[in-house]
């Protein structure tokens, strides 16, 4: 089942209550979410449609909680990755002493409930620079050698 990776995230927003609250104290229930469009997603995804049509066809074609179910396979599916990530980054964090205490050194203020999961965004983050040097000098390379 092809899919396209840009095209992966809706934005959802709650609308303000255009009623003020009432004597109880919260507002009318009617709490419907209103969704944003963004021309340049808009534009990606309709480009998908024409390019794979018999795709699009299978996904109008499927039963409002098959479709739905998909969606959240998919919210799943992001999730795992995630942790997945975040424990390769603590792992490999974890395997080096020295720069476990460097990023421990890094977190020493923060709540101990906190500590983890900076230490992971911020592997991360330095992950990504690296392998962006990475990538830069491997380009520069490749570009000198004939």
């Amino acid at each position: 089942m092809p899919r396209n990776e840009n095209n992966k995230q809706i934005l959802m927003s709650k609308p303000k209550p255009s009623s003020p609250p009432s004597d109880g104290g919260s507002a009318a229930p009617t709490d419907t979410p209103t969704f944003r469009s963004n021309p340049e997603v808009d534009a990606k995804i309709d480009a998908y449609i024409k390019e794979n049509p018999k795709y699009w066809n299978y996904v109008q074609a499927m039963p409002r909680e098959r479709l739905e179910r998909s969606v959240v396979l998919n919210e799943v599916r992001e999730l795992d990755r995630q942790q997945r990530i975040r424990e390769g980054v603590l792992k490999q964090i974890n395997r080096n002493p020295e720069m476990k205490r460097a990023y421990e050194l890094l977190v020493k203020d923060l709540p101990e409930d906190q500590k983890e999961g900076v230490i992971a965004q911020i592997g991360r983050t330095a992950r990504r620079a690296v392998a962006r040097v990475q990538g830069q000098q491997q380009s520069k390379g490749e570009a000198v050698t004939v």
